[in-house]
């Protein structure tokens, strides 16, 4: 089974940065897309950043573009979530994702990132960041 942990999380100060990371098992995250989705309080739950599986193509929305950057490494099967210059908007639980994305010699999907929370089969159980004012 897939099996995904974050960790990074914590409490930090407006303007403040956090890195969040995420570790991901077994051993084939090469071929997941990967993201990172949050959900504040009385908010759906919204993509905040996506790497497609070969890391070539990155996805951020308004929200997020500019201040956050995601990134992986298939050596480590880690996924991380660089935040900068966040705010109170910014807090929430923030998961881990993964969308099985495997080559397809009929598409091209190397590039492909995944926009959509339902898009996502495998979630990791979140971790809580907090901006204070």
């Amino acid at each position: 089974q897939v099996q995904l942990v974050e960790s990074g999380g914590g409490l930090v100060q407006a303007g403040g940065s956090l890195r969040l990371s995420c570790a991901f098992s077994p051993s084939t995250f090469s071929l997941y897309a990967m993201g990172w989705i949050r959900q504040a309080p009385g908010r759906e739950y919204e993509v905040v950043a996506a790497i497609s599986r070969t890391g070539s193509n990155s996805y951020y929305p308004d929200s997020a573009k500019g201040r956050f950057t995601i990134s992986r490494d298939d050596a480590q099967n880690t996924v991380s979530l660089q935040m900068n210059s966040l705010t109170p908007e910014d807090t929430a639980i923030y998961y881990c994702a993964a969308a099985f994305n495997p080559p397809n010699p009929n598409h091209e999907s190397s590039s492909r990132v995944y926009t959509e929370s339902y898009t996502y089969r495998y979630w990791g159980q979140g971790t809580q960041v907090t901006v204070s004012s």
